[in-house]
């Protein structure tokens, strides 16, 4: 029998990092507390240098600092790089998920309209027309209700948006925006089937961008941010609500509670 191959340094440093970052995110990992490199070492089965590459790349994220006569101390949620896409997927996967989008898309509904707006000003016709027949590729994908194409050609539209506005710096969050997008879809807060709405939304933004019409795009994109975060809202309670039915319905009546049918009161 052949021998299994050890893990690489490389990827036992990567499983390190995810496991102490999703941790730190969710708050397990409770913000001041001390981390011990000989104890972070025993408990995972690692080497110190390991130990030492995983907690150089938290702490270049914001979430670690190295104290002298202390120890490597957790950083508390103001200090991390919230920018950072792996920070944003590990606040994504926490237990605190909705927050996070919440924030997110507050911080997409300040930037990504007026990144609309400014497209309709200075996107070229050709870039324009390039916006109209992407946001039809993305009506046909959520007809077809083909989910992973869907996001890939929302992602594609959004970054093409932040790029056609002429400003570099919002060029540059296309990747924040990809992570919101992705992490709603990973974790069940998106329709399996896109409202008609949302479509519609998409194709008003890129035909007024290629008309030219700044307020009518800056208008359908902080449509397109407020449904997002509309629908975040809703399926989350709906499945809370799921959940919180099973429960009652499989507990024990309480004093008083009506005998169900078929059964006979007690006596």
């Amino acid at each position: 029998m052949q021998t299994p191959r050890a893990e690489s340094s490389a990827d036992l440093h990567s499983v390190l990092v995810q496991t102490l970052g999703l941790a730190i995110a969710e708050g397990t990992l409770a913000p001041h507390s001390i981390l011990r490199l000989d104890e972070l070492e025993a408990r995972h089965g690692v080497s110190r240098s390991v130990v030492r590459e995983a907690t150089r790349v938290l702490s270049a994220m914001g979430m670690l600092e190295s104290r002298r006569r202390l120890g490597t101390v957790v950083r508390p949620e103001e200090c991390w790089n919230l920018y950072d896409p792996q920070v944003i997927r590990w606040r994504l996967a926490s237990s605190r998920r909705v927050d996070q989008l919440r924030a997110l898309n507050e911080l997409r509904g300040a930037i990504e309209p007026q990144a609309a707006r400014l497209a309709a000003e200075r996107a070229t016709w050709e870039a324009g027309s390039d916006l109209v027949a992407q946001a039809a590729r993305l009506w046909a994908a959520g007809q077809r209700g083909n989910q992973d194409e869907f996001l890939r050609l929302d992602i594609e539209f959004h970054a093409a948006v932040l790029r056609a506005s002429g400003n570099p710096m919002f060029s540059q969050l296309h990747n924040l925006v990809a992570e919101v997008l992705t992490g709603r879809t990973e974790h069940g807060l998106m329709p399996h089937l896109p409202q008609h709405e949302a479509l519609q939304l998409h194709v008003d933004v890129a035909s007024a961008i290629q008309r030219g019409e700044m307020d009518a795009a800056h208008a359908a994109m902080r449509r397109i941010v407020e449904q997002s975060t509309e629908e975040i809202g809703d399926i989350w309670s709906s499945s809370h609500q799921q959940s919180a039915g099973k429960d009652d319905a499989g507990a024990a009546p309480g004093p008083g509670a009506a005998p169900q049918p078929g059964t006979a009161a007690a006596p």
